[in-house]
């Protein structure tokens, strides 16, 4: 059967087998099982027609989190809880099952562990925080212009909230400026490079970087009937990532429980609020 394991039942699963150690990770420093993010795709036609046999009833389970190994008090409320990703435990041994396994850092990032938490996660182990979480997305986004041609610089080493992650360019965009790979490729070209203090935030549909040189701050906002090309060099002191205390009660809590809040010293903006086609070379 090709299912989704749950965590608190794979380990316990391996040890019952030919796996003494249970979950342990390989010599290359990962769990030789594939995780899962139990992002399921269904044919509508099938799935409707299971449906109508067992009425939408899965297995349920409890999954206790205690406090410590003595098991005599509960972390978090422990609920009455069903899976998902169990579905295919009712279908028949000729249904089609299959799985696709992706790279970690273009498909999971949780944001789950509170600082506290996080910074008692051994090194080498993800954090699942607000801190890795954004650092993630920064990551996704700059190793994807990698791969459809721009020179992103590599990250650089910090810890914020006593958790050490790669600091890599800020860069963001909009879903609507690109939704897939095809999407950048399509609007981004080889020529362009990127700095690691820079910051790029992409806000229209419509622009394509032709040979952007990226050392600072740069935020483009065009309308959908607006054409933007970005060419030439950008260059200012850009934005700073300046280290906060998730204590300092003093501070935001969505700001202290990421760990920094960003100075925005100089930037490049740019808005483009009427139709037509345009040309951004500073």
């Amino acid at each position: 059967m090709v299912i989704n394991v749950e965590y608190n039942q794979l380990d316990p699963l391996l040890r019952a087998t030919e796996h003494p150690d249970g979950d342990v990770n390989c010599e290359a420093g990962y769990s030789p099982f594939p995780g899962n993010i139990n992002q399921l795709i269904l044919e509508l036609g099938p799935y409707i027609e299971e449906l109508s046999k067992t009425k939408g009833g899965i297995q349920e389970f409890v999954n206790p989190k205690y406090k410590d190994a003595s098991k005599t008090s509960f972390k978090s409320s422990t609920r009455l809880e069903c899976m998902m990703q169990d579905y295919p435990k009712t279908l028949p041994p000729t249904a089609r099952v299959g799985f696709t396994v992706m790279d970690a850092w273009l498909a999971y990032a949780p944001v789950k562990n509170n600082p506290e938490d996080a910074a008692k996660v051994p090194k080498g182990n993800p954090y699942h925080s607000a801190t890795s979480g954004e650092m993630a997305i920064y990551r996704a986004n700059s190793l994807i212009l990698r791969k459809a041609g721009v020179q992103v610089a590599d990250p650089l080493q910090d810890v914020f909230n006593g958790q050490e992650v790669e600091v890599w360019p800020l860069l963001t965009w909009k879903p609507k400026w690109a939704l897939t790979y095809s999407d950048v490729k399509r609007k981004v070209g080889e020529s362009c490079s990127i700095s690691q203090k820079s910051t790029l935030a992409i806000k229209g549909r419509n622009i394509f970087l032709e040979d952007l040189s990226l050392d600072g701050a740069l935020i483009i906002d065009a309308i959908d009937n607006a054409e933007v090309k970005v060419e030439g060099s950008v260059q200012n002191k850009g934005w700073v990532l300046e280290k906060v205390d998730y204590k300092d009660t003093s501070i935001r809590e969505e700001i202290r429980i990421r760990g920094f809040k960003i100075n925005k010293i100089e930037q490049l903006e740019k808005n483009y609020s009427e139709p037509g086609k345009f040309c951004l070379k500073p």
